[in-house]
């Protein structure tokens, strides 16, 4: 009994060791979608339109014909019945009290399925089926023209036609196989049905043939526009003659390739502006740099070095937010004022200037309508070419106008070509690229596009000489 007992619960106790079966995260099952059978090219579809179509008026069309042709067939049956009988009728005799079947030359015609009636007694008729026969009496009991179809080992057609004149009534039955005629229709149906599947090959054939020549012409305009897209071509589709559709699609083509292209030079535009503006103050860095590693530094001067570095550094940071801030599409410049006194000191600090330069402001507190940094960068490079090009005098006159505030950067150098005057704020436009200044020309042009954005200017006096002057017209702050 104890090892009864015991059995069991060591069991038990096994079982309950056992580690617990692990449960597997539910995945759902993902759903078959089914395929779409509809061609992806426009070919294709196309083609599949033309197909669908064609198939829905060869189908209405086949079923009209067919329809014509059988009610065609079938009355071509009962005239050839009605002239039968009309010819059976022409040997009867029904002027007498009693109806005679007159012996003549076509007797033969009695035994092609025809009977004669005297009202309902059968006077002659062919050997044959009991069941034709039945059919046949039924018909010409009824009395009056009338067709019934029988199907009796095979499609009949039985017509009676009453015997006209005289005083005795009788009636003529016929009877016709309609074998050949249904033969014929089922012929025909055929021979359509041919026809139409031909006609439906030949019809997406030529569909696909005449959908994809012309649409090589989009396809020629979509390869031309994404080789001149890669290079920024200045070609356009405008120039070609192409049908009404294409004509619109080309100028849709052109008027993405000027986005493409104006967006393509504002990069270029925006690239050599920063690289143009970065310029000075990471000269500065470098030169500080190979300054103090020339030799050993004092604690002070150390100090003074990173001064210099972090000034340049932040005069790199103000550049780079003011011109992204400004090339920014659709977002205007932030709003703001500027002492002009403390922000051109600030800027000939930055410069490193000749001790030539001669700053003159009218008033203690003059002030423009944009942030300082953005005057900075309007005021900059005017000030850098008059100190390249001048000779012993630079001056910058600040002072007020009747529309604003008015700056004018004087210098006593060669000034600016006559020839050249109308390209001067043109981007990447030198005078003398050969002079032995580096530069990418782009200084000018950006001066303008800063002033504009601000909504002022920046013009060359062209009137004045020996020298130049460039007038920057700003609103008051």
């Amino acid at each position: 009994m104890s090892g009864a007992r015991h059995g069991p619960r060591s069991t038990v106790n096994a079982l309950s060791r056992r580690p617990a079966p692990r449960l597997l995260p539910h995945r759902p099952i993902p759903r078959l979608r089914p395929r779409r059978l509809a061609p992806r090219t426009l070919r294709g579809r196309l083609s599949l339109v033309a197909l669908t179509t064609a198939t829905l008026l060869m189908l209405v069309l086949t079923v009209a014909f067919n329809a014509v042709a059988g009610h065609r067939l079938q009355h071509q049956a009962d005239d050839e019945l009605r002239a039968r009988a009309a010819a059976v009728a022409t040997t009867v005799d029904t002027s007498g009290t009693a109806v005679r079947v007159l012996e003549t030359s076509h007797d033969d015609l009695l035994d092609a399925n025809v009977w004669i009636y005297a009202g309902r007694r059968l006077l002659e008729g062919p050997p044959g089926d009991g069941h034709l026969n039945r059919v046949a009496g039924e018909l010409a009991a009824r009395g009056g023209r009338q067709c019934v179809t029988a199907d009796l080992h095979g499609p009949l057609q039985l017509c009676s036609q009453p015997v006209p004149g005289g005083r005795s009534k009788a009636t003529v039955v016929t009877a016709l196989d309609l074998s050949p005629y249904r033969s014929s229709a089922h012929t025909l149906l055929v021979g359509s049905l041919a026809l139409d599947a031909v006609m439906l090959v030949c019809t997406y054939a030529l569909t696909r043939l005449a959908v994809g020549r012309a649409l090589r012409p989009v396809r020629t305009m979509t390869d031309q526009a994404a080789q001149w897209s890669a290079v920024a071509s200045e070609e356009r589709f405008g120039s070609m003659r192409h049908p009404a559709e294409l004509a619109r699609l080309g100028a849709s083509l052109d008027s993405i390739l000027d986005r493409i292209h104006s967006l393509l030079r504002h990069e270029q535009q925006l690239t050599g502006e920063l690289s143009h503006e970065l310029r000075t103050p990471l000269s500065r860095i470098i030169a500080e740099l190979d300054w103090w590693q020339a030799r050993p530094r004092t604690a002070a001067q150390t100090r003074a070095t990173h001064q210099v570095v972090g000034d340049a550094a932040e005069s790199m940071r103000t550049i780079c937010d003011t011109l992204l801030d400004d090339a920014r599409e659709g977002t205007p410049t932030a709003p703001g004022t500027a002492d002009v006194l403390p922000t051109l000191r600030r800027l000939v600090e930055v410069l490193d200037v000749p001790d030539h330069l001669t700053v003159t402001v009218d008033g203690p507190h003059l002030l423009v309508g944009v942030p300082p940094a953005h005057l900075e960068r309007i005021v900059s490079p005017l000030l850098t070419n008059a100190c390249r090009y001048a000779r012993s005098t630079v001056a910058v006159r600040a002072h007020r106008a009747p529309d604003g505030v008015r700056l004018d950067v004087v210098d006593d150098g060669p000034g600016v070509p006559p020839e050249f005057t109308g390209r001067l704020f043109e981007p990447g436009r030198r005078a003398d690229p050969g002079d032995g200044h580096g530069g990418a020309g782009l200084g000018l042009a950006l001066a303008r596009r800063l002033a504009r954005s601000a909504g002022g200017e920046v013009t060359y006096d062209a009137g004045r000489a020996p020298g130049a002057r460039f007038v920057v017209a700003l609103p008051t702050g």
